[in-house]
């Protein structure tokens, strides 16, 4: 039932290595520029390994020297380290601290095992983890479960958030002002022939999630699968997962579906209140 497929995490997410990075571009009458240059500088740590200062200049459009203080700056706060020769500087422990999607740490992982074993055991089928990470949701990890026919589990792997109910449980927990500034767009990408294409409809569907409780997805991120979930831990956009049961189709109608929402809400409890 799964395409296999492991993708980049970061693959996906709306980024632009070179300007603001916002499809509107900074209130210009509010920037503090050498704040915007920072910022700008730390975004391109997500498509380079290393940046020599040359290089971060040429990118940012600015003088080197400014490049130079803004790369020391952030190495000074842990946020970018520079390499044994001196002039390569790379990702610090304080920028990964921040990108790490949450239940990937392996404290997490040894609590939200139980909940999965729990969770497969309540629903019989194929249960999963996942976390945001912009506008996509990544699988952080999961048990499969003993059908001739399943879902299999995708633990890496990333879908888009609005094609899937771990990922519409997740934006849900996020304001409309949030979801619009992930989606500044009405239209949105179409994975399967179900998926919702429109910002509108994505809205007015999480607005719904809200007021029961769990979210379904019926082939909108893979065409035959059916899943539901509900939100499984965390207080901040930092560390919320979502707990998700995924099955064939012919073992996904709504009934299915609702009762395993109640099922899953009964697993995250073991967690404690999400």
């Amino acid at each position: 039932m799964s395409d296999g497929r492991v993708e980049d995490p970061v693959a996906g997410l709306t980024s632009a290595a070179k300007g603001s990075g916002h499809p509107s571009g900074p209130n210009r009458n509010y920037t503090i520029e050498s704040l915007d240059t920072g910022l700008r500088l730390m975004r391109l740590f997500l498509t380079h390994d290393t940046l020599t200062v040359s290089e971060a200049a040429g990118l940012l459009s600015v003088g080197r020297s400014t490049a130079h203080r803004v790369l020391s700056t952030l190495e000074g706060r842990g946020f970018a380290i520079r390499g044994s020769s001196g002039r390569g500087y790379s990702a610090g422990p304080e920028l990964v601290r921040l990108g790490r999607p949450a239940g990937f740490g392996t404290a997490v992982r040894e609590r939200l095992g139980a909940v999965l074993e729990d969770a497969l055991r309540r629903t019989g089928e194929t249960v999963q983890s996942t976390a945001l990470i912009g506008d996509r949701i990544i699988v952080t990890d999961g048990r499969e479960c003993p059908h001739p026919v399943r879902v299999m589990p995708e633990v890496g792997g990333t879908r888009p958030a609005h094609g899937t109910s771990g990922g519409k449980v997740l934006l849900s927990r996020m304001t409309t002002e949030q979801v619009c500034a992930l989606y500044p767009y009405e239209k949105l990408p179409a994975v399967t022939p179900t998926t919702l294409t429109s910002r509108s409809a994505l809205l007015t569907e999480l607005a719904e999630i809200r007021v029961r409780g769990f979210a379904v997805s019926r082939g909108e991120s893979v065409r035959g699968m059916h899943t539901v979930a509900v939100p499984l831990a965390g207080t901040s956009w930092r560390d919320r997962l979502a707990l998700v049961a995924s099955a064939p189709a012919d073992r996904g109608d709504d009934a299915a579906l609702a009762r395993r929402a109640g099922e899953l809400r009964l697993s995250a409890a073991l967690l404690g209140p999400a």
